[in-house]
């Protein structure tokens, strides 16, 4: 890959997957595209690449970005907070700025990916199989499906093109302090114990997720599009995955390492859950992924927890 472009890059997982990408490109030039809205330029810090500032649904894209250049396209730029239930602003801005993308690039070389969400799945419990039938309960994992839609059409129409999509599920790791409430539970719950605070989740934290660190999301992510560049991707497994750690955790287990990792004991709160939509149970299957992408997670939660705390980014100095 010598041309690569990361919109979202400023945030969470963009700006993971922009820093790997130098790190194992480093003679590609490599372009990040956010409107900062839900990023911040200290994620970026030491970033050799072009930052540009801009709203995806709004913005030219072609002033900025010559198609046939791109070798992969990272689109993990979106409205990210599931409490805005402005269904106007969240349709537009994450489906527009997809279609302008894929219209940009209709019929040239570049490897799309795109971030889609398990929330996707909606509400009910359970292993999460790619096949199933999707059911956004909210307008954030409504406007994941619009674009999982407008990408099947684009392959129908541009054959020669691949496009694959990732279902990102509950990802925590380096870099996510700036996103305030939506930052994953591991964060949280990590703050409340590092402040001499009872750590508070729902009763009985026998609900289970499938945490997923942020290092295992950028290998997928990538791999996404190294398996379209090489001409190893097989359309016969679908142009949509998981991506995920594949096992479901309880919220318990959670406080249990994070006691280990920081050498507290802290104790539980358990309050009640206000919420009549809340998930019981998230869990990625990725055996098709396996097969289509050569996907497999590198990090267990104990794992993870662990490197995220080595980092510096889940207790800030």
């Amino acid at each position: 890959m010598e041309h690569i472009v990361v919109t979202g890059g400023a945030g969470f997982i963009g700006s993971n997957l922009a820093l790997t990408l130098q790190q194992r490109y480093p003679a590609a030039r490599i372009t990040v595209i956010d409107d900062f809205r839900s990023g911040s330029f200290k994620n970026l810090e030491g970033f050799k690449g072009d930052v540009i500032a801009g709203n995806l649904a709004e913005m030219g894209l072609g002033y900025y970005v010559d198609a046939s250049e791109i070798d992969a396209f990272f689109h993990l730029a979106s409205i990210t907070d599931t409490t805005d239930h402005d269904q106007y602003r969240q349709t537009h801005d994450n489906v527009e700025g997809w279609r302008s993308i894929l219209n940009h690039f209709a019929g040239e070389k570049a490897a799309l990916v795109y971030a889609s969400s398990a929330a996707t799945y909606g509400i009910g419990g359970g292993i999460n199989r790619i096949d199933a039938p999707l059911r956004p309960a909210n307008v954030y994992a409504f406007t994941k499906v619009q674009l999982e839609n407008l990408a099947a059409r684009y392959v129908a129409d541009f054959p020669s093109q691949q496009v694959v999509g990732v279902r990102y599920f509950n990802v925590y790791g380096p870099k996510e302090t700036h996103k305030g409430q939506p930052a994953s539970m591991i964060y949280h719950l990590a703050q409340q114990i590092q402040a001499g605070k009872k750590p508070r989740i729902f009763k009985y934290g026998e609900q289970k997720r499938d945490f997923v660190y942020v290092r295992d999301i950028v290998d997928g992510t990538i791999l996404a599009a190294t398996t379209q560049l090489e001409g190893k991707f097989d359309p016969k497994h679908g142009r949509v995955f998981n991506l995920g750690s594949g096992q479901a955790r309880p919220f318990n287990d959670i406080i249990a390492i994070l006691n280990t990792t920081l050498g507290t004991k802290a104790e539980t709160e358990y309050i009640d859950c206000p919420f009549s939509f809340y998930q019981p149970h998230t869990e990625a299957d990725l055996a098709v992924t396996t097969a289509a992408l050569g996907y497999k997670p590198a990090f267990t939660l104990e794992a993870g927890i662990a490197d995220y705390f080595k980092s510096g980014w889940l207790v800030p100095a």
